[in-house]
């Protein structure tokens, strides 16, 4: 069967989600966890040295200005991370997503070049987040920072991260089992939602203040 984007669409919304074997690997797995990683958005911590990065305004931060370069920045391979399970056919079909509107990226820039960036799927009221990368110290953190603040304004109400990692715990990710991800999966699929590329700086920096104001 050709893997069209209907069916990622079709596939995401009852809770699965494609691999390839590696960048140069022609066959796409299907994956459906037993335990699968969301990042609460009304729990998520944000760390107090990274706050301070965040509203310094270092990086430039921007959403879909660039997606086919920030999903490429994601597949490059890097120190720690030989291998990516991003190929061409995996690229092709997430750009066309984007160009229908259903997938996102939030680039960051350092002196006009792009130093990191995420990307992710949005269905109704869930994101789902599929890959960063950091060229530069912080950049995909900021990056991280800048989605979810979007995502809280936007209304969104899950945070799919597929897995978690030791790079996502530290932000309040958790597993949780199949059957209730995919119960937060159904309702959040119900919720009316937007998406914000472009937010008032005054909006954003309100909604990150709010965020590192949290107690853990």
């Amino acid at each position: 069967m050709e893997l069209t984007t209907d069916l990622l669409l079709r596939a995401y919304s009852i809770g699965l989600f494609p691999m390839a074997e590696s960048r140069l690997g022609r066959k796409l797995h299907w994956l459906d966890p037993e335990r699968r990683g969301i990042l609460p958005l009304d729990r998520f911590h944000l760390p107090k040295r990274l706050a301070r990065t965040v509203l310094s305004d270092r990086f430039e931060v921007t959403a879909d200005t660039d997606f086919p370069a920030t999903i490429a920045g994601c597949a490059t391979s890097m120190e720690g991370r030989d291998d990516t399970w991003i190929n061409p056919q995996i690229e092709r079909l997430f750009t066309e997503l984007h160009h229908l509107g259903h997938a996102h990226s939030v680039e960051c820039r350092l002196d006009g070049v792009l130093v990191g960036g995420l990307y992710g799927v949005a269905l109704g009221g869930a994101f789902f987040g599929e890959s960063m990368f950091s060229f530069v110290t912080d950049a995909s953190k900021v990056a991280l920072v800048h989605l979810i603040a979007r995502l809280r304004l936007g209304g969104f109400r899950l945070l799919d991260t597929q897995f978690v990692t030791a790079h996502l715990t530290q932000f309040g990710a958790r597993e949780i089992p199949r059957g209730l991800y995919k119960a937060q999966l159904a309702d959040a699929l119900r919720r009316p939602t937007r998406w914000f590329a472009a937010l008032a700086p005054e909006a954003l920096e309100a909604e990150i203040r709010a965020l590192a104001a949290r107690k853990a």
